[in-house]
């Protein structure tokens, strides 16, 4: 195997996310296994906050993260991982806007994960409040999508 195979393939399973491959012939015998430690760093201090009282920066993100069990509002959340769609394709009008009323098993939006399409369809019945996720944008497993104001 020439140097710029071993390249190659080094960049494929880079890209194709696998933790380890082994591939042995006659002639080679390659092992590539992935680095997957997680390294914590800490940000430095700054002089104008006390270590344990919170920035003025992460006030709104809490703010934010607590507002929906603050007020009656629903935080739908992803099923699943994967890509998320407002509309069934880009010429085509979202599923649902800010102020339109849902009901139970209306269609909110599209997660596309591994090539599937899924409906994902609303449980409750209110109203669109706030929509989180910006289209065709990655979303993880249970994260917020839409804060619902139920009816």
């Amino acid at each position: 195997m020439k140097i710029k195979e071993i390249e190659g393939l080094i960049d494929f399973i880079a890209k194709s996310g696998l933790e380890e491959v082994n591939i042995e012939t006659e002639q080679v015998k390659l092992a590539v296994k992935r680095n997957t430690a997680v390294v914590h760093t800490m940000a430095p201090a700054t002089t104008g906050t006390p270590m344990g009282a919170p920035s003025q920066a992460t006030k709104p993100a809490e703010e934010a993260a607590n507002g929906p069990e603050e007020s009656n509002h629903i935080a739908f959340k992803s099923p699943m991982v994967g890509t998320f769609y407002r509309s069934s394709g880009p010429e085509v009008g979202a599923f649902v806007k800010v102020g339109d009323t849902i009901k139970p098993g209306q269609k909110l939006c599209i997660i596309e994960a591994m090539k599937l399409f899924n409906e994902i369809e609303a449980d409750v019945a209110g109203t669109i409040v706030k929509i989180l996720v910006e289209d065709a944008s990655p979303v993880e497993f249970d994260q917020p999508l839409f804060l619902v104001e139920p009816a």
